[in-house]
């Protein structure tokens, strides 16, 4: 489609460049990891989802300059699902192996935040990040992302109706806890304690693309 459009009339200056991606994930450098972490619950898979989000949209000739900032949310979610193979219960595999990474993924955040010293992940992110595996992809794709059903439930393979499901475990989980609730309507992904859950790192891998951008 985007190819078509090109073709009928479009100017190259419509389009977003490698410098144009690179910028957006500059300046949103903490926005962009912390979605990459609340989808995956582990730091180092956040940081392979925001590298992979800045090469693959960098390497995007064809999505308008108006749209490169969705574009560049949309190749995390992507790689994030790609990375995690989220599925409700009754679809998972019954294997041992399988069992156990998911039972892992699930109970990462807890590893990380539970750990002796200060607490390094805010609240509102613990509660989205202990939830099960397809719960949490399901709460923010829908609910933080703001993708309609269908867009999700494609995203996921997975049918509108699991998708409700996951989203009202989400919410018993989560929703019922009012002051925790108003943090989750509005989490702030310039919080210190974020930025030094990883940002740093993705600030050392964008700094010298800005600079020869």
């Amino acid at each position: 489609m985007l190819a078509t459009n090109q073709a009928i009339g479009h100017k190259a200056t419509d389009y977003a460049t490698p410098a144009d991606f690179c910028r957006i994930f500059t300046k949103e450098m903490n926005q962009l990891y912390l979605l990459s972490f609340l989808l995956t619950a582990d730091r180092a898979s956040a940081e392979k989802c925001f590298v992979h989000g800045l090469d693959a949209s960098q390497k995007e000739s064809a999505v308008f300059k108006e749209w490169a900032q969705s574009w560049a949310r949309r190749t995390i979610v992507g790689k994030a699902i790609r990375m995690a193979h989220p599925r409700p219960e009754y679809l998972r595999p019954s294997h041992p192996t399988t069992d156990a990474l998911a039972s892992a993924s699930a109970q990462g955040a807890d590893v990380v935040v539970n750990a002796p010293g200060p607490r390094t992940v805010p609240e509102e992110i613990e509660a989205i990040t202990s939830l099960d595996p397809f719960d949490r992809f399901a709460f923010v794709i829908s609910v933080l992302e703001r993708y309609s059903d269908r867009e999700a439930s494609l995203l996921l393979n997975c049918s509108i109706a699991d998708l409700a499901a996951a989203l009202i475990r989400a919410l018993q989980k989560i929703g019922g806890r009012a002051e925790l609730h108003r943090k989750l309507a509005g989490i702030d992904a310039n919080d210190p304690a974020l930025a030094q859950a990883g940002a740093a790192y993705a600030k050392g891998i964008t700094s010298p693309l800005a600079a020869s951008a």
